[in-house]
């Protein structure tokens, strides 16, 4: 009976993988075919390979058994395929919601999903006081905090290249001065991010100081070759030269934040699946388990087959449908995002990329005025964050149920 239990799960996380792909590109490309950086078959092709390489190179090696330890297994179960279905469940729930929030061009954010439905098992199978309240209103917190907090820095960063290149006299020359500090700013945040946010800073021992030291060399190495090599290739023109310099940073940002997506996220979907093997393998339950190279191939490969397949749905919504996109706000927008999530995550804060990405947008929509925003298009797509928790808890309580009807 474990055995069919552990190739449900498998099969759950190949398509929790896939939802993620389809959904979470957003985050990365979204800004950029908006922008015109790049066309949505650029997106989905570059969005699916980086999020593969993020998740095989750089993807945890080890997961939890209970997604931010929102739950205390002690007050669960003691029996392993207990929480094997319980584990199912929430992977096969989180991952029809976000299947139904993809298929309606909305971005949800994966992680909570998972956390939602985690809880819905916690609920059913250990009653309230199974769950760690306060960890769970941290996340919901981050509803808040990583959408404002993406949205500000989009907007000063976007009022600052407004106010000292788009409105100079001499815009390219003024932004060819300007330009390099900018890319050798953004490129700082983006490695040190790389070395801090991602399983690659803990694999390599890096310390905050030394990752401080490599993120700056980086930058001003990049700083200067951004210079030289937008001297020489970017045409001179006050019109188009200043957004075609922007162009060419916003690819490299959008890349990173794809690359990045794949590292940190495909743990919502191999996490639990790990588990799983784990439990099936030991017949106990680890606070943390070891994730398998073929799992994490696996979870590589679907994640990018989701963005290749259904990964144009959300990109669209967030890249043209909340406010239009020039190349200099596309590449604030990702400054904002990826500078948000960096500095959140570093100050112990919850945050969400998705909700830090469709902040951003937002915040540099907000810089042209009230009327550049459809807040028609952000109310629905907050009301989507707003069920999230509950609409993965509750058909994980259901498809629980069924499952134990069936296996035990």
């Amino acid at each position: 009976m474990e055995f069919w239990i552990l190739i449900a799960g498998f099969l759950a996380g190949i398509y929790m993988a896939w939802n993620i792909g389809a959904n979470d590109v957003a985050n990365g490309m979204a800004s950029a075919v908006g922008a015109k950086a790049i066309t949505l078959r650029q997106a989905v092709l570059i969005g699916g390979l980086l999020d593969f390489a993020g998740a095989v190179l750089l993807g945890s090696h080890v997961a939890t058994t209970i997604r931010k330890n929102i739950l205390d297994a002690s007050l669960i179960t003691n029996d392993h395929q207990i929480m094997m279905l319980g584990l199912l469940s929430a992977l096969l729930a989180a991952a029809f919601w976000v299947f139904f929030a993809t298929w309606s061009e909305f971005p949800v954010s994966t992680t909570h999903s998972i956390v939602g439905a985690i809880v819905g098992f916690g609920l059913i199978e250990g009653g309230i006081r199974a769950i760690h309240w306060g960890k769970l209103l941290a996340i919901v917190l981050s509803w808040i905090i990583s959408p404002i907090f993406a949205g500000f820095l989009a907007f000063i960063f976007f009022n600052f290249i407004k106010k000292h290149i788009l409105e100079s006299s001499k815009r390219f020359a003024t932004a060819l001065r300007l330009a390099p500090y900018l890319a050798a700013l953004t490129f700082f945040l983006v490695v040190l991010s790389l070395l801090l946010k991602t399983p690659l800073g803990s694999k390599l021992k890096i310390s905050l100081f030394t990752a401080l030291e490599m993120s700056l060399l980086i930058s001003i190495i990049i700083g200067f070759l951004a210079y030289f090599w937008i001297k020489i290739t970017v045409p001179f023109d006050d019109e188009k030269g200043v957004e075609e310099i922007f162009r060419r940073f916003q690819i490299f940002t959008s890349c990173y934040v794809a690359f990045a997506h794949g590292a940190n996220d495909v743990a919502n979907a191999i996490g639990p699946v790990a588990a799983i093997y784990a439990i099936y393998q030991t017949h106990t339950v680890s606070p943390n388990v070891p994730v398998p190279m073929f799992i994490l191939l696996v979870g590589g490969v679907f994640i990018a087959l989701g963005v290749f397949t259904w990964g144009y749905k959300v990109i669209e919504t967030v890249g043209s449908k909340i406010t239009t996109l020039t190349n200099t706000r596309g590449f604030s927008v990702d400054f904002g995002t990826a500078t948000s999530v960096l500095l959140a995550s570093k100050l112990g804060l919850p945050v969400s990329t998705t909700h830090a990405a469709v902040g951003a947008v937002i915040g540099v929509g907000l810089a042209g005025g009230v009327s550049a925003v459809d807040f028609g298009v952000v109310w629905r797509i907050t009301l989507y964050w707003l069920i999230t928790l509950p609409l993965a808890a509750l058909p994980t309580i259901i498809i629980f149920e069924i499952l134990k009807f069936l296996f035990m």
